[in-house]
């Protein structure tokens, strides 16, 4: 992250227009945190960038252009491809620019190597820039500080989190479905059914065990159910994922 003395954020910038990407850029619009024809994405092909300028944006096919026109850059890329992004747009990074990497896998210490004056939160970037970044991506959900070396936990729980949350629900509606439910209606109550759980852990603080004992009758439905589960492994198995994609982020940022 570089930090900036007084940038325009009202122009930004996304170097990469993938999926994540697009998440941040229409969380952004919708909150009205920056206006859609002020965002300006480039990609090699316009695969992803009809998303973009489906919700109102600007896109173009050079990277160059993002940095002329932008103070607040995402650097959204795939990581193998971002040390060459970084060769071709380091010599028009200023003070002015602000550049945040939501690549996964990608160091702080790849970053300074292509010449761009990148700093580490709490060592150079003040305190004004970490916050300014934050309320911007409080658009998109929950944003939290953290040290870089928490960052590929963060991979591992959130990024790769979202296709084991996706599997599980998934299963929860095809075990409905087995028992005679149709399709549709199952994957919208186990959709519906997350939701609800994740906004009560979020609103009463409460941790999942504590929920789950509240919901676990003795002798009921439930408590059957999760001895189902811990037959089947679930626990061990969703905090192997979790280290498995961790491991394997932290890979990629040696790389």
């Amino acid at each position: 992250m570089a930090a900036a003395a007084g940038p325009d954020l009202r122009r930004v910038g996304f170097v990469g227009a993938g999926r994540m990407a697009e998440a941040i850029a229409q969380g952004l619009i919708q909150a009205g945190k920056v206006e859609a024809q002020h965002v300006l994405a480039s990609a090699p092909s316009d695969r992803n960038l009809c998303r973009f300028r489906a919700l109102g944006c600007r896109t173009t096919h050079s990277n160059q252009e993002v940095l002329h026109s932008c103070s607040l850059i995402f650097l959204a890329t795939k990581p193998h491809v971002l040390p060459a992004v970084l060769a071709e747009v380091a010599p028009l990074v200023t003070s002015e620019h602000i550049l945040v990497s939501v690549a996964a896998g990608v160091s702080l210490n790849t970053l300074e190597e292509e010449g761009a004056m990148v700093m580490a939160r709490g060592r150079h970037a003040g305190r004004s820039d970490a916050e300014l970044l934050q309320t911007l991506l409080e658009a998109c959900g929950q944003c939290e500080e953290v040290p870089e070396a928490q960052v590929d936990i963060h991979t591992g729980l959130s990024g790769s989190g979202v296709a084991f949350v996706c599997a599980f629900s998934e299963a929860l509606a095809e075990g409905a479905i087995k028992m005679g439910m149709p399709s549709g209606l199952a994957h919208r109550i186990a959709a519906q059914t997350l939701l609800g759980t994740a906004k009560m852990l979020l609103q009463k603080g409460q941790h999942p065990a504590q929920l789950r004992t509240d919901v676990c009758t003795p002798g009921g439905t439930t408590i059957y159910g999760l001895h189902a589960l811990e037959q089947g492994g679930l626990r061990a198995a969703t905090m192997s994922a979790v280290e498995a994609a961790t491991c394997r982020a932290k890979e990629l940022s040696r790389k």
